[in-house]
């Protein structure tokens, strides 16, 4: 049944997808990405670990980096001069709900408010794309099972999207009845339906409290299951306690953690777990937008008020987690419906509201993130042999990190879906500190 649901989908989002061409940059999808060779020219490349250099040609063949050297000359024929622009990695979001959208009613999309799943269709693929034309060139989808059909669909060119990786769903402590083994057989079950990742929820929601749900040895059933079959696992988990049986059983990656002292993070260094917590979308997103969400399940006076205490925290606890040393912070926004394509917003809250270095935040969200998705060969750096996941900003995001949000070049394996002209005058540069 579930396939076939899968399948009718992907049917539909296929049908959907010369309108989606025509309006969501249909020059980019007119031709699959060539094979000869192009060259890039920029004035700053932050290569994603950390590194500035100036005045690169950055080559690209096959939807590969294959040659970086020093700008010299006449720009090769068919290159393309990005002028003052920053070349960085494409961003990657370990943590979005692509499925989640709001109605035309404006209204949480839920399960009986009457929408069609063409609806659903619309309204993943806007959510795709606007995260794409953001400069997030790769996401983590956790959570909804239609994240499969949207997947294949951008697999297959027939929308424009960034890469997705997906759970397809989530379990929890109630799943199968709970036991162990019960536990092991949904991460199977996963697995058999072409999931890329686990999702576990660890603790109650923040706006129920974020009290831990899961015991050690549920957690250890799940997460241990999920690398047998070679899959990783991101848990839900708020409280210390929460944070720390999912970082003791092994887990791959903690999500959230609003409330994790220093314990709790010093726990995750040695065992080496990434962590996700939230500084200030996800949260904004809901108290600025009440009416979208309130009367919705756990979306009430209560909740909204719970998350109005969490924010400091959140924001506090992103500079906490940036200031422990060899600590692997990822970067994930949690964007859920409302969200798509802000997803920038949350990097500028590290920075500015929770005082994490702009450098690192951009490593976060690129060569870290990649490393964290198992994909750290292969996306999140400016670098020979790499995918052609590439972004230009205006400015330069070490500097001013808001300049994440001024996206006007996004290549994706080689294939260009956004290039406007820069909001700065075109021309080489020397010192890295310039805009």
């Amino acid at each position: 049944m579930i396939a076939h649901r899968y399948s009718a989908l992907t049917l539909r989002l296929a049908a959907l997808a010369a309108i989606a061409t025509t309006t969501q940059n249909a020059a980019a999808q007119a031709t699959p990405p060539s094979t000869a060779p192009t060259v890039l020219r920029a004035a700053r490349v932050i290569d994603g670990t950390g590194r500035t250099l100036t005045n690169q040609d950055v080559t690209i063949a096959a939807g590969r980096i294959t040659a970086m050297r020093p700008a010299v000359g006449a720009l090769p024929a068919g290159g393309m001069d990005l002028g003052r622009r920053t070349l960085m990695p494409g961003m990657i979001d370990t943590h979005v709900h692509l499925g989640w959208y709001i109605t035309s009613k404006g209204r949480l999309h839920t399960d009986r408010d009457g929408d069609t799943p063409v609806d659903g269709a619309y309204n993943q693929a806007a959510n795709a794309w606007a995260t794409l034309r953001a400069g997030f060139t790769t996401v983590q989808s956790i959570g909804e099972a239609e994240n499969a059909a949207l997947r294949e669909a951008i697999n297959r060119g027939l929308i424009p999207g960034p890469r997705v990786l997906t759970s397809l769903g989530s379990l929890s402590e109630r799943s199968s009845g709970g036991s162990p083994d019960s536990l092991r057989a949904v991460v199977r079950r996963f697995k058999e339906r072409g999931a890329d990742v686990i999702k576990i929820f660890a603790s109650k929601s923040i706006r129920d409290g974020g009290e831990a749900t899961m015991t050690d040895a549920q957690l250890v059933a799940a997460c241990g299951e999920a690398k047998t079959v070679g899959l990783r696992s991101v848990v839900h988990a708020h409280s210390a306690e929460a944070v720390q049986r999912a970082t003791r059983a092994g887990c791959t990656q903690v999500e959230h953690g609003v409330f994790a002292d220093d314990a709790t993070r010093a726990l995750l260094v040695e065992r080496g777990t990434f962590f996700d917590p939230q500084c200030g979308l996800v949260f904004h997103n809901y108290l600025d937008n009440k009416p979208w969400f309130d009367g919705i399940s756990n979306y009430n006076a209560v909740g909204f008020e719970s998350m109005e205490k969490a924010l400091p925290l959140a924001e506090a606890g992103i500079g906490l987690a940036s200031r422990t040393a060899k600590l692997k912070l990822v970067f994930g926004t949690d964007a859920v419906a409302g969200a798509h394509g802000r997803n920038a917003e949350e990097l500028v809250c590290r920075v500015r509201k929770g005082g994490q270095p702009a450098m690192d935040a951009i490593i976060s969200a690129t060569s870290r993130a990649a490393e964290s998705l198992g994909l750290s060969r292969e996306i999140g750096r400016v670098a020979v042999g790499y995918v052609a996941d590439l972004i230009a900003t205006d400015g330069d995001p070490s500097v001013e990190i808001e300049a994440t949000q001024r996206v006007s070049f996004v290549m994706r394996d080689g294939r260009i879906f956004r290039n406007e002209a820069p909001a700065v005058a075109a021309g080489r540069v020397t010192d890295r500190k310039g805009p």
